[in-house]
């Protein structure tokens, strides 16, 4: 889907007031609507039985009398919606003083479990007087455009759609908490805790998830990827000082690769988590190698376990989360759970840092094979077919060859302190054209960089990633025929003391390949032909492991251009999905 809007913005209309400009009259933000529903019927006090007349009047009382604002509370944490309505249902349930509350941070345990999703009362108007748009910027400001760049008809349709979006997203909810409270009944009467109940689409996501990681051929690809596991091998068995006698988690396990490699290197114990049946085939590896006594495999999600023999914290988790654009999966949602429930202070994620890159790529084999070749075939037109390509990203790769642009990075992800939260977010663009000569852009390509660093800080700015030109480059790391032969030489070389590898179109390819966004309208580039934009990523609302993707972008000529116009170029609008 893509749609044109006036030059000079590239960021999304706001619902919230512009910079000298109210809403007129007319217009029904989401603020009113839900105003509206929230304040038609009584409500209580979250801290006594008071029952006020309407949502706003509790939310008065309870900031004068109790010294607790709760809507300055939610924005200064930045909690999105669905964290503002564990809050309320934790404070009703748990009745905590509302002096306790400042010390929150929003990154305790019961932010975290949809527990806290069901109402303690049944229609809480409370639940009801917020929502926040998923496209804020990730500070949490909103983003404005100036009234005069925008006409009457535009913003009422940005607004309609934002509302329609709003509304959407509140009926998801209410049908989940009835969903849940469903399951809730079920697994009362069977008296089966925790088993899972058919019709809960969290459940389907992940059961489709897990069982795809429950066959051969996929970990065969993984660990075919030398790039991937030389990485991680490289990594593990060159520090030693780090693995030595170290209590690793290992989230995801597979086959157990990593889990092998940490033990190989010294460590004391490793618990090796994996939720699908290939935690049945890693305990088979483990005994085949000798290492029953130091490695441990759980078959659970990481989010159900406790440690074994009283252990409580870990030195080291390691992990091999990253899918395609980097977050597709959303398996480092349990990685970072895995971290605040497991990780000792000071300890180290591995990887300890990523970064999601984009460039501009010709790409015109990719868009040929897609495309192009449903123009003519036979003498009849199918491009019908190719339609429905514009709106999922494509996984595959592109040759070196293709770029025309130095690479940006529009997320830096620290393992260390990052939240889930942050993992939707809106970042800003600038690709510059490298183009020798006239070209034709048919799309956006993203790939991610990955880094290893012994102490888990973050790494220096000036960090270049290690890219690998060709797998000659690639060494064994690990010894042939159970050998303990000392590696000839470091399979993935570091820079800086930091081991690193990029699945990006200048290395060698991986299994990620790489995320392409087609273009429905081609941009044509010189030499200084400068892209801008906006990158807007969030978890898809019909699948949690898929993401939806919306970029905004504008293009100016480079000095190299016939034009040399100055006027401002549309910005075009273009949504995809990523599955």
């Amino acid at each position: 889907m893509s749609l044109h809007l006036p030059a000079t913005t590239l960021d999304l209309i706001e619902t919230g007031s512009e910079s000298g400009s109210e809403p007129s009259e007319n217009e029904e933000v989401w603020s009113d609507w839900v105003s509206d529903s929230a304040n038609a019927r009584q409500c209580k006090s979250l801290f006594e039985d008071r029952l006020l007349a309407s949502a706003g009047e509790a939310l008065d009382y309870d900031k004068r009398t109790h010294g607790f604002d709760l809507n300055s509370f939610c924005e200064e944490k930045a909690l999105d919606f669905h964290d503002r309505v564990r809050l309320i249902n934790y404070i009703r349930k748990e009745k905590p003083p509302a002096s306790s509350l400042q010390a929150l941070s929003g990154k305790e345990p019961f932010f975290l479990s949809d527990d806290y999703l069901l109402p303690v009362i049944e229609d809480d108007p409370l639940l009801l007087n917020s929502l926040d748009s998923w496209s804020d910027s990730e500070d949490g400001s909103k983003v404005v455009v100036p009234s005069d760049l925008i006409s009457a008809t535009r913003r009422i349709a940005a607004l309609e759609t934002k509302l329609a979006v709003a509304k959407e997203e509140l009926a998801e909810y209410r049908s989940m908490v009835s969903q849940r409270v469903d399951i809730a009944l079920i697994r009362e009467a069977i008296d089966a805790p925790g088993e899972p109940v058919p019709g809960s689409s969290r459940s389907d996501d992940d059961s489709h998830y897990f069982d795809s990681y429950g066959v051969n051929d996929i970990h065969a690809v993984m660990i075919q990827d030398r790039v991937r596991t030389s990485s991680y091998a490289s990594f593990i068995m060159t520090s030693a000082a780090l693995f030595q006698d170290a209590i690793v988690l290992d989230v995801g396990c597979g086959t157990g690769i990593l889990s092998l490699f940490a033990a190989r290197a010294g460590a004391k114990r490793v618990i090796a988590v994996d939720a699908s049946d290939i935690a049945l085939k890693a305990r088979r590896i483990v005994e085949a190698n000798g290492y029953r006594d130091v490695i441990t495999v759980i078959q659970d999600k990481v989010e159900h376990i406790s440690l074994p023999d009283d252990i409580t914290q870990v030195d080291v988790i390691i992990s091999e989360w990253m899918g395609y654009a980097l977050l597709y999966e959303s398996m480092l949602d349990s990685v970072l759970f895995a971290r605040d429930r497991f990780l000792k202070p000071g300890g180290v994620m591995a990887p300890s840092q990523c970064r999601m890159m984009l460039c501009l790529s010709e790409a015109s084999g990719i868009y040929k094979e897609r495309v192009g070749f449903w123009n003519d075939i036979y003498g009849f037109d199918l491009s019908v077919m190719g339609e429905d390509v514009f709106n999922d990203a494509v996984v595959d790769i592109v040759g070196p060859d293709t770029v025309m642009s130095e690479p940006y990075m529009i997320k830096d992800i620290h393992l260390g302190d990052v939240t889930t939260k942050r993992l939707e977010f809106s970042a800003p663009f600038t690709l510059v054209s490298t183009a020798a000569r006239r070209t034709k852009i048919h799309a956006l390509v993203l790939y991610f960089d990955a880094f290893f660093e012994t102490t888990g800080s973050p790494i220096s700015s000036d960090t270049v990633v290690h890219v690998t030109r060709d797998g000659s480059e690639l060494a064994e790391v690990w010894p042939v025929g159970r050998r303990l032969s000392v590696p000839r030489r470091q399979s993935v070389k570091s820079r800086q003391g930091v081991v690193s590898f990029s699945t990006g179109p200048r290395s060698a390819p991986t299994h990620w390949k790489h995320t392409i966004f087609l273009l429905r309208e081609p941009i044509v580039v010189t030499e200084g032909t400068t892209v801008t934009g906006t990158f807007h990523c969030r978890k898809s609302k019909t699948n949690s492991r898929e993401l939806d993707v919306e970029v905004h972008y504008a293009v100016k000529p480079g000095a190299s251009s016939e034009t040399g116009s100055e006027t401002p170029a549309d910005v075009v609008v273009q949504i995809y999905k990523v599955r």
